[in-house]
């Protein structure tokens, strides 16, 4: 049996998330589906993080095993030809048997833009949103140094029954501006449902309302969605990479 690890980029608009459901299109079907139309057989895509609809990829990872040996330059050109164009696999490796793409990642990074002034070549990978404050990127900064650490992030996921633990490591959470592009970039050892888009809003209001530094620590502490601000949409957020 072999194991085979992918890097994949998908611009996400067009699917309903990365993990397969039923009635709808996801990343992981269309490459399940195109890897058996290649090789004649089912295999079980196990992808590093679970995106939700709309977000996109530049470093997603996932593995599959497989009993026969694969040519990896002519299985990756055949891989791409089937895939659409808005799938693309990036790079594609052997790895041990016990390679596991989800329990194996040791850290994970996102970032989220944001578009100070309307584009149409931003519009599909960024939330258009007029940044006036003063010093945000420094305020905004100064704010995030307080959630760097291991915290519980109910405050900024979705609910979910299913879930024992919302304690994250964050290991590095900054914005940087370039032109009339925001870029925020957050790297964790995991992520609950929706916590990227909740801490960038909440950050935005946060600025906005000239909020103290604590802030998001007092977010945190009450342990409720209700606690944390909006949501930003899905469009501006990137999966950016995965590491092992």
């Amino acid at each position: 049996m072999h194991n085979y690890k992918l890097t994949i980029q998908y611009k996400g608009t067009n699917y309903a998330g990365w993990q397969i459901q039923k009635n709808v299109t996801t990343v992981q079907q269309v490459i399940v589906d195109a890897v058996k139309q290649i090789t004649g057989q089912s295999v079980n895509l196990i992808g590093a993080g679970r995106t939700d609809a709309g977000v996109h990829a530049l470093g997603q990872t996932a593995n599959f095993r497989i009993e026969e040996s694969l040519d990896l330059y002519k299985f990756k050109h055949s891989l791409n030809s089937v895939l659409p164009y808005d799938i693309s696999v990036s790079d594609i490796a052997e790895v041990d048997h016990d390679f596991h793409a989800r329990f194996n990642a040791k850290k994970r990074s996102y970032f989220y833009i944001i578009s100070s002034a309307k584009s149409p070549f931003y519009h599909d990978f960024s939330y258009t949103l007029n940044i006036t404050e003063p010093n945000f990127i420094d305020r905004a900064n100064r704010l995030l140094e307080t959630i760097v650490g291991e915290h519980d992030f109910a405050s900024f996921s979705k609910q979910n029954p299913d879930v024992n633990s919302y304690v994250c490591s964050v290991y590095d959470a900054r914005w940087k501006h370039s032109g009339s592009l925001y870029y925020f970039f957050i790297e964790a050892n995991r992520f609950m449902h929706g916590m990227v888009r909740a801490i960038t809003g909440t950050v935005i209001e946060a600025v906005k309302l000239n909020a103290p530094d604590n802030y998001l620590l007092d977010v945190l502490a009450q342990k409720k969605r209700g606690a944390s601000g909006m949501a930003v949409p899905a469009k501006g957020l990137f999966l950016f990479k995965v590491k092992y």
